[in-house]
């Protein structure tokens, strides 16, 4: 009888390489004000850093649009050699086509972890500075929808 050897465990990504990784799929892509994208991910990935969030929160922060975006495919996530937290909170604070802001919410409620990184990235999102260069009726809108995702998740404002 021979004994089945184990699978070796592929290492986790490092923070540096999940930065890496995350500029390079959003590469070319720009926020709403025109700017590249990578600076929004960086600004929520330093947000979580700043609040006191782990290597594995960092992470998700760095990861945190691929999946909406489709820069990276869900397929991709569920095989990537990230620990299961990270992509449990990159799927926690991806939004679902037609899913109800409150269900989404209790999502990010419901997932260790998932909380601080949306809080960064509603701090970012919703910078004045950030959102001084959209014209009037657009930012009204984004800041009215921040401040609703905001309550619902407890968060006082930015």
């Amino acid at each position: 009888m021979t004994q089945r050897q184990p699978q070796p465990q592929q290492q986790p990504l490092t923070l540096i390489e999940v930065e890496a990784l995350a500029r390079s799929a959003h590469e070319g892509q720009t926020d709403k004000a025109g700017r590249p994208y990578a600076e929004h991910l960086a600004a929520v990935a330093e947000g979580v850093r700043v609040r006191g969030g782990s290597p594995e929160q960092q992470a998700a922060a760095w990861l945190h649009d691929a999946v909406e975006d489709e820069a990276l495919s869900r397929e991709w996530l569920d095989s990537a050699a990230l620990p299961q937290p990270v992509k449990d909170m990159v799927l926690a604070v991806t939004k679902r086509a037609g899913e109800p802001v409150e269900e989404y919410a209790a999502r990010i409620l419901a997932t260790p972890g998932a909380l601080l990184v949306k809080e960064a990235d509603l701090a970012h999102n919703a910078d004045p500075v950030r959102l001084s260069v959209l014209d009037g009726p657009t930012r009204e809108r984004l800041s009215a929808k921040y401040a609703y995702v905001r309550s619902l998740l407890g968060l006082t404002a930015p």
